[in-house]
């Protein structure tokens, strides 16, 4: 039973990984694919496991194992063999499952900050400026309530690179983009952080920071999901109203997402090459990657002025 795809797979390269300047991006290799084929993978890697029992490092099927794994469901594996051989789809498959391993094995975990690693940081890029934005605190209560470093170093190095562009930090409304005046889309939860503005943002961003966690609870688990629904909803907006809004997601905890959630970082691959998110920063990435991205977004957000004819001071707020 053949499977349909968008455009014939080339995995010879089979490692290809593209890296943008060290940052993970999408590799192109596995962009653009069909839901059928993100189907198989979430089915196989619930049921085979995403980690490597006794190596604590995320598990690569091997082409009997994927063929168990559909036996072990129930479904029908005949689109996978050809004359005893895989063919272009499975290898498709266990070219992305090495990617995502590898990728994660070998990347994103070593990005992964604790909190003394956070922490200095932070008292790092402080004293780099002086900052309009005070710190933002977490939200527990006790000795686990202090700085909220994640999203105190996101908002410093934004601010740093905004070019004097106001942009919203902490949106108390829901993300809506307008069209002659009037709603087009509005997002079903608010996000953590909209440039230049929740109404109408050239971008939008959600952090996941969990350096005070001890366990991984349904709430970390949930961020997850969380950032799923938005992308599905910004995707089903460019597909139909070819509008775009750049979505990111920055997560940082070495203890909660590699020690306790290697699953969540694979779903977190998987949404990145089924364009969900555009870019995942990890981490240490934020203080290399964030300024070229918020330049380009203030170039987005100059271009939008110049086209709709609107002149304002450099200091004015982008609304």
């Amino acid at each position: 039973m053949p499977i349909e795809r968008k455009r014939r797979l080339d995995v010879s390269p089979v490692l290809k990984q593209i890296f943008v300047g060290g940052f993970v991006r999408a590799n192109d290799t596995f962009k653009g694919l069909d839901k059928g084929f993100w189907a198989h993978v979430r089915s196989l890697s619930q049921t085979l496991g995403y980690t490597a029992r006794g190596t604590g490092t995320i598990k690569v099927p091997t082409f009997a194992e994927i063929l168990a794994g559909m036996k072990k469901l129930g479904l029908l594996s005949e689109h996978l063999v050809q004359n005893g051989k895989p063919t272009d789809f499975a290898n498709a498959l266990i070219a992305y499952f090495a990617y995502r391993a590898d990728i994660l094995n070998n990347t994103v975990q070593h990005q992964l900050m604790d909190k003394v690693a956070a922490q200095a940081m932070y008292e790092r890029l402080l004293g780099v400026q002086k900052y309009k934005l005070a710190a933002t605190m977490n939200k527990q209560k006790g000795e686990k309530k202090q700085v909220a470093y994640l999203t105190a170093m996101v908002n410093m190095l934004i601010e740093a690179n905004a070019q004097g562009i106001e942009y919203d930090h902490d949106p108390r409304q829901l993300t809506t983009v307008t069209r002659d005046g009037m709603p087009l889309r509005t997002l079903a939860r608010r996000i953590d952080g909209a440039f230049p503005s929740a109404v109408n943002p050239v971008a939008v961003w959600e952090i996941k920071e969990y350096y005070h966690t001890t366990t991984f609870g349904s709430r970390v688990a949930d961020g997850v999901y969380e950032t799923l629904l938005d992308g599905m909803e910004l995707e089903e907006m460019r597909l139909e109203t070819g509008v775009e809004v750049e979505h990111i997601l920055i997560a940082d905890a070495h203890y909660t997402w590699w020690e306790c959630g290697r699953s969540y970082l694979c779903r977190m691959i998987d949404m990145l090459h089924m364009g969900y998110v555009d870019e995942i920063l990890f981490g240490i990435e934020i203080e290399d990657r964030l300024p070229a991205m918020v330049a380009e977004w203030a170039d987005k957000t100059r271009a939008r002025q110049a086209a709709a004819k609107v002149v304002l001071p450099d200091d004015t707020p982008l609304l």
